[in-house]
């Protein structure tokens, strides 16, 4: 688990530290905006990451968009975050691929050098 995602906060400190009243993360919560961690007590329990997307969340309808248009930045953001996990790692593979492509031709041009070398040898008198 990535430090950003550890669930360190109470739903008091995280509202505190997102600026906004803990009902409201209960709402946040209630529309899917937000997913806290769960103690096995069932004490919500928020991490990093999660205090981020709520200050985004606030910058957000700061803005002046209203939920329903967060909801979905959000979900467009995610998104865009997978292609770019695909991304890099179809950039990762074509590397692999021509570093195996380059190796396989070194081989075919040593392989015909030595095919010439040893002809040339069977040639001398």
């Amino acid at each position: 688990m990535d430090d950003r995602d550890r669930p360190l906060y109470m739903i008091s400190v995280a509202a505190e530290l997102a600026g906004v009243h803990p009902q409201t993360l209960r709402s946040y919560e209630q529309k899917g905006l937000v997913t806290p961690k769960r103690t096995s007590g069932n004490t919500r329990m928020y991490s990093q990451a999660d205090i981020e997307r709520l200050e985004l969340i606030n910058e957000l309808t700061g803005e002046g968009i209203n939920l329903a248009g967060v909801i979905r930045i959000l979900d467009l953001q995610g998104r865009v975050a997978e292609r770019d996990e695909e991304i890099d790692s179809l950039h990762k593979k074509v590397r692999r691929l021509a570093d195996r492509v380059h190796e396989l031709e070194t081989r075919e041009s040593v392989t015909s050098l030595v095919v010439a070398q040893t002809n040339s040898l069977r040639r001398l008198p």
